[in-house]
């Protein structure tokens, strides 16, 4: 497995391009539009988009994915919440590019895309239907979970104790994960165990 992250320009999150076979390739969070020139410029052709949750800067490039025939995934209990008024207003009432979700993924559901096994762990808390992502040894935390930090919990469907509650269920899976955030760093797993001042262990 090969992870490409890519950084935001300007206002976005993080986005992470996963291949297992240097040809096809599954798009976490994809914030801009031009994560669709990314993929090509590596030779790879997006046939899924997986979002963490729906906010825009995490969202903002699945509308040129979409055109592109890639399908989209995200937690069961955000579909609704993508489009709604709530979290268009977050964003000053920004348009959110048109695109359908192709299917929504249930806690503990291990999808087989792209010659990768990825499971689904719920993780609400930012969002309601907030979700992790984890490929082998590495979970795709969105904002969850950060370096020594946590997604805020003050927008529409946020919840602090779900936050924390969720926090805590990766704390408590076995060994060890690289964990590739929404925003800045990425950390591990066994780091935030030990040191993340806002959700003990």
């Amino acid at each position: 497995m090969k992870v490409y992250k890519i950084y935001p320009v300007g206002f976005a999150a993080n986005s992470y391009i996963i291949t297992a076979d240097d040809r096809s390739c599954i798009v976490v969070d994809p914030g801009q539009p031009r994560i669709y020139d990314e993929c090509k410029k590596r030779g790879l052709t997006p046939e899924y988009a997986m979002l963490t949750h729906c906010h825009y800067d995490h969202i903002g490039g699945c509308g040129a994915l979409y055109g592109a025939g890639c399908k989209i995934i995200c937690g069961e209990r955000e579909r609704e919440y993508i489009f709604s008024e709530d979290n268009r207003a977050i964003f000053h009432g920004i348009t959110i590019p048109p695109f359908e979700i192709y299917k929504t993924a249930a806690d503990g559901e291990e999808l087989g895309l792209c010659g990768l096994s990825i499971k689904v762990v719920a993780t609400p808390g930012h969002t309601c239907g907030g979700v992790c992502y984890i490929v082998q040894d590495v979970i795709f935390s969105g904002d969850t979970l950060f370096y020594e930090s946590v997604g805020r919990t003050d927008f529409p469907t946020g919840s602090y104790a779900e936050l924390v509650c969720s926090v805590k269920k990766l704390y408590s899976l076995g060994g060890d994960y690289k964990v590739m955030c929404g925003h800045g760093e990425d950390t591990t797993l066994s780091h935030e165990r030990a040191f993340n001042p806002y959700v003990k262990y």
